[in-house]
């Protein structure tokens, strides 16, 4: 059923002088610029109240038609995290021992990864990321979703993003295929698991890879 939404003014936007503006670009950037993935994570609980509220953070991303085609399964269940760690894992040994071609893996080798997955048991929360292929109305009738996998791209990156201005760090985990994200977490056929996010603290003398970002002018171009 189609919303007629009715238009008011925006008035929630905030304009800043251009010295400020500078100076909150330049801040925003120093800050994600410390942003890291880490595999070691500390099992120290989060407050869910901060989950949740980097979770709102995330919908409020843009989407296409305002369908909003995403769902965030949070696990805190140990025994669910033993599940997904088992087949995680199991998905894992046939990518690096099977399914993964040569120069993939000799790219990987230098991040030292391989199928041991131990940070899906370790870390407080594991949040399944799924986009929404199509959505039900109440009688069961599908309805079309638009550009799922632009919108959940955004708001995955707005939560990454939230997290990590919490005091968090997190790891983005894909293992391919994901469809056990379904089963496990029992999530619809309509829902496609998207990501794996591992949030929590980072463990005490946790090491990252000595890697740099490319520069502005390798990123962009002006014209």
């Amino acid at each position: 059923m189609m919303n007629n939404y009715k238009f008011v003014p925006h008035t929630d936007y905030k304009e800043y002088p251009e010295e400020e503006m500078k100076e909150r670009a330049k801040s925003f950037y120093e800050d994600l610029k410390r942003r890291r993935t880490v595999r070691d994570f500390s099992s120290r609980p989060v407050p869910r109240e901060v989950i949740e509220n980097c979770i709102l953070a995330a919908g409020t991303a843009p989407n296409g038609a305002n369908k909003q085609p995403w769902h965030f399964a949070v696990v805190e269940s140990a025994d669910i995290k033993k599940k997904l760690r088992a087949a995680a894992e199991d998905e894992e040994h046939k990518f690096y021992h099977r399914r993964a071609p040569q120069d993939w893996l000799d790219d990987l080798e230098q991040f030292a990864t391989d199928e041991h997955k131990p940070f899906l048991e370790e870390a407080p929360y594991l949040i399944g990321i799924f986009s929404e292929s199509y959505a039900l109305d109440e009688s069961g009738n599908k309805e079309k979703n638009y550009y799922v996998k632009e919108s959940i791209g955004i708001a995955t990156g707005m939560l990454i993003t939230a997290l990590h201005n919490a005091g968090l760090v997190t790891l983005t985990h894909t293992p391919s295929p994901m469809g056990f994200l379904n089963e496990v977490m029992n999530r619809p056929d309509n829902e496609k698991p998207f990501l794996l996010l591992v949030v929590g603290f980072p463990a005490e003398g946790v090491e990252v890879p000595d890697i740099k970002k490319k520069s502005i002018s390798e990123i962009s171009s002006f014209i």
